[in-house]
């Protein structure tokens, strides 16, 4: 191993052709010899710099529609012998080998044509073999070649060669030579997990996850925490692919509230008319349809204004600006949503302290995909809860049936109590959310929450009731007991929704049946924790 090491001869062969000729001729101009294959070489040899093929040096011509090209001790040599070691030298001596100082890759485009969902046999001609080969070779020599593979990190190579006269130091090519690593673990998950779900193993014997940085938190969830933003390259609308118009850089809680808050409003498809979500710390405090955007948010609202100040809103259309003007009159952290006009824009221009966030669509809330959870020692992995309900498989299990009114608030409340931290009960009236109870260890206390959240409200809303009477009520998981459904009763709800499956389900639906409410079973279960 060597600081300082010279750059006398490079190896680049790159499927991103970004930046490539600007590369090729710094390094030319510093003497740096050029060594290339297929469609790299002819872009620099089309920009007038002299390139070796590598063919030339492996004494081997590229077959097999290029899957065999660099895969030769000629060009494995040069990357892997260690300079100060008089074994591999006399090797490379006897043998011919060249010594090769840089490597410049980047894959073949394996991820992006996931992201378009190409079809199989496409799939697997991206699949890079040489690529990850020489990469993983380069890196683990790097007491003595530099590794490149992000097109970002072309000018900091030519700065580190300005800056110590064409050569690299040892802690410049351990930093790249660790990105280097990364790379192809990101790429390795990327192909294995696609393999796993084209070959239909639900559970591989090994999982990889990686991902790419976004952006450095000042903190996670407590200023104690050191944290970051990753993203798996997916193209799922939402926190991971907005675009920030305004405000500053988004926290670790900003990050995962708005998820939250984008995820639940998906639920609701722009075309069945306008919904706002309002989240506080994961939880939804507010969910409303409405006629106009600015009324879906004012519903919203009014199911909790307290829980709302400083929280964060999803809306399932383009803001306008008179929904933006009505934001505006409380504090808000962040507003995301699939597009804003410029008038909104220019309204929220006046609060610097709000984020806005647009997203090329909103997120498919049927679509698959997974979720995971660190604990200690490993991970837990599982579906994305991509579970919906329709009409058709509701099961009314009680002698009066929801009236027409009712079965659409049933299934409103559904929809967000699948975004309610357990033991989630959602009680819903008109299209809107009329008292939320989340996190409880006790249903019967989140219950009880939500229905006093109601009443206070109507406090706040000057009106003769709490607006919970005459509502719906939606619980997550089954009643074990009926006293959690009674106590929705006494609040004022006429109709439930719930998974059943409990074994009281009868003693259940008996106190529903003398309560007068009418229920449904959905044999579907919504914990999220």
């Amino acid at each position: 191993m060597q600081d300082l090491a010279p750059m006398r001869r490079a190896l680049i062969s790159v499927s991103d052709k970004t930046g490539l000729v600007d590369l090729g001729k710094a390094l030319a101009a510093r003497g740096v010899e050029l060594l290339s294959t297929g469609g790299t070489s002819k872009a620099l040899r089309d920009a007038g710099l002299d390139v070796k093929d590598v063919s030339e040096i492996t004494n081997f011509p590229e077959m097999m529609d290029g899957r065999v090209k660099t895969l030769h001790p000629m060009v494995h040599g040069g990357l892997l012998a260690l300079r100060d070691n008089g074994t591999h030298v006399q090797a490379m001596q006897e043998h011919g080998i060249p010594e090769i100082d840089l490597l410049v890759v980047n894959l073949y485009p394996f991820e992006a044509a996931l992201a378009r969902g190409a079809e199989y046999d496409e799939m697997i001609e991206n699949i890079d073999i040489g690529g990850p080969a020489m990469i993983r070779a380069s890196a683990k020599n790097h007491g003595f070649t530099t590794t490149i593979v992000d097109v970002e990190d072309y000018d900091a190579l030519l700065a580190e060669l300005e800056a110590n006269d064409g050569k690299t130091t040892y802690g410049f090519r351990q930093k790249m030579a660790q990105n280097a690593y990364a790379r192809t673990a990101a790429y390795d998950a990327a192909v294995s997990n696609w393999m796993a779900g084209a070959a239909g193993i639900e559970t591989p014997r090994r999982r990889a996850f990686a991902g790419e940085i976004k952006q450095t938190l000042r903190y996670g969830e407590n200023p104690h925490q050191q944290a970051a933003f990753y993203v798996d390259g997916g193209n799922r609308p939402g926190v991971s692919n907005f675009e920030q118009h305004q405000g500053k850089e988004l926290s670790y809680n900003n990050i995962n509230d708005t998820d939250a808050a984008f995820e639940l409003v998906s639920e609701f498809l722009p075309k069945d008319g306008p919904a706002c979500a309002i989240i506080k710390h994961a939880n939804p405090c507010g969910v409303s349809r409405g006629e106009t955007l600015k009324e879906a948010y004012q519903r919203a609202f009014d199911c909790d204004r307290t829980s709302a100040f400083g929280g964060i809103i999803a809306l399932n259309q383009i803001l306008d600006a008179e929904t933006a003007l009505a934001i505006t009159e409380i504090f808000t952290e962040v507003v995301i949503a699939p597009g804003a006009d410029d008038a909104a824009k220019e309204i929220f221009a006046k609060k610097k302290n709000l984020r806005l966030l647009t997203t090329p669509g909103l997120a498919n809330a049927a679509s698959a995909g997974l979720a995971f959870k660190q604990v200690s020692g490993g991970l837990l992995v599982q579906d994305r809860d991509n579970g919906m309900m329709t009409y058709e498989g509701l099961k009314v299990v009680t002698k009066v049936a929801p009236t027409q009114q009712e079965l659409e608030d049933l299934l409103f409340a559904w929809k967000v109590a699948k975004h309610v931290k357990s033991n989630a009960i959602v009680y819903a009236k008109n299209g809107a959310t009329v008292g939320i109870g989340a996190g409880q260890m006790s249903r019967v206390d989140s219950t009880r929450i939500a229905a006093r959240k109601s009443q206070d409200m109507a406090e706040v809303l000057g009106l003769k009731e709490p607006t919970v009477m005459g509502s719906v009520v939606a619980s997550d998981a089954f009643f074990p007991f009926p006293d959690g459904l009674l106590t929705a009763a006494e609040a004022g709800a006429t109709a439930v929704i719930q998974p059943g499956g409990s074994m009281r389900d009868e003693e259940v639906i008996k106190a529903a049946d003398e309560a007068g409410l009418a229920m449904v079973f959905t044999g579907q279960r919504h914990f999220r924790h």
